[in-house]
């Protein structure tokens, strides 16, 4: 991926949602001018979420998820309904696909009242304003008809005012740093680190310093106190990968500034404080206590993967304990969070803002702590007060 491509989890997510044979995907294809979902007279035609990321004028980049319907039917049809109902943990903006012939079903009002009870921006399409008997809403509900295009136009004008403005986003490293400044990056290269790329946060680091005209310079951690002893200049910041932590803290002296790609993530994404909070929990880990481990993306695991090998044996090592551990990768995450004892969880990096908070939302109603890789790794090599020190009112909590 270059560096100056819009990854999927910057851009905003909309989802379609709406019952079997609404026009949804049809709906989906007028609006992208794609044949982007499968069309039929069939009922449940779309069996899964159906995502891409794209270009959408006026919006820009995005992503557009076609959803199954949510009156499928059966066994099967019930796992369709929840992975649906996943979907919406990461919407940003809802479209409700109306077939305006037979008009607003239950289905339909109770998913109305859950995107309001997610807060989630929606709009309410009555599909199909081409065939006798359609009902003509009233506002703020769109008639539309997916097969003249009637009202496409004014529907994507509308998903246009909705969009989260790029100003409204939050810096990743860029207001901790000014034109001139000098930032190390450390980043590993091991058998999981992926070939020939750097991972996502180390690019939308770099670019960040990038934008901010400072000036990055990249090495690994084995190579970190040479590169300090070559520099002209102090660096303003050094940012390490969380799994060389404890090593790189060593190296860096106390008078540069120390955090990780996964604490900026945590930052940039989720609640710090909340996150920071969860830390305190893994020294209290007890013998059996249920610990879910989950990740926002999916990838082939290593031998040695962060998630299910090395993140569980710190945690063994530093609580002293023998915890029952759950993994959870992409978009699985369980919606009864209350057997377990902790949730630590990726930097996100593949998720949008929305489903990170989403799923901390769940976990704080559930009165689950959460914590994040980077601040888990920082917390169990004592020096987490170091590595949020850039924070001041975060730091302050750790006193």
């Amino acid at each position: 991926m270059s560096l100056n491509q819009v990854t999927s989890g910057e851009r905003p997510h909309i989802g379609f949602f709406g019952m079997r044979n609404a026009g949804k995907s049809s709906v989906v294809n007028a609006v992208t001018g794609q044949k982007l979902s499968v069309v039929s007279d069939v009922k449940g035609t779309t069996t899964d979420p159906v995502q891409k990321a794209m270009e959408l004028l006026p919006l820009g980049p995005v992503v557009i998820i076609d959803t199954p319907g949510l009156d499928d039917e059966g066994d099967l049809g019930a796992l369709r309904v929840e992975r649906t109902r996943q979907i919406l943990e990461k919407t940003d903006i809802a479209v409700l696909v109306v077939d305006a012939v037979k008009g607003m079903s239950a289905e339909d009002e109770a998913l109305k009242a859950q995107f309001e009870q997610r807060s989630i921006p929606f709009i309410t399409v009555f599909n199909k304003a081409e065939l006798p008997g359609a009902l003509r809403p009233e506002a703020p509900a769109l008639s539309v008809s997916a097969l003249t295009g009637e009202g496409i136009e004014t529907l994507k004008e509308r998903l246009g005012t909705l969009a989260p403005k790029a100003q409204n986003k939050k810096a990743l490293v860029s207001d901790l740093i000014e034109a001139g400044d000098l930032v190390v990056l450390v980043t590993p290269i091991d058998e999981s680190a992926p070939k020939g790329r750097l991972i996502l946060p180390q690019q939308m680091t770099i670019r960040d310093i990038l934008d901010s005209h400072a000036m990055a310079v990249v090495t690994q951690d084995t190579e970190l106190p040479a590169t300090l002893s070559s520099l002209a200049k102090k660096p303003k910041l050094v940012i390490t990968d969380s799994q060389a932590f404890g090593r790189v803290s060593k190296m860096t002296p106390e008078d540069i500034t120390l955090t990780s790609f996964s604490i900026l993530m945590a930052r940039y994404k989720g609640d710090l404080k909340t996150l920071i909070s969860g830390a305190n929990t893994l020294r209290h880990l007890k013998d059996g206590d249920k610990v879910l481990i989950a990740e926002g993306c999916t990838h082939h695991r290593q031998c040695n993967d962060i998630g299910t090998v090395k993140m569980p044996g710190w945690i063994e090592k530093f609580s002293g304990a023998k915890p029952d551990f759950t993994f959870t990768s992409g978009n699985e995450f369980p919606a009864d969070l209350s057997p377990y004892r902790l949730v630590v969880h990726c930097g996100a990096c593949m998720l949008n803002e929305q489903a990170m908070k989403s799923r901390m939302s769940s976990t704080v109603s559930a009165g689950v702590p959460i914590v994040n890789y980077g601040i888990a790794i920082a917390h169990m090599n004592g020096i987490l007060k170091r590595s949020v020190a850039l924070f001041p009112d975060i730091a302050v909590l750790l006193d």
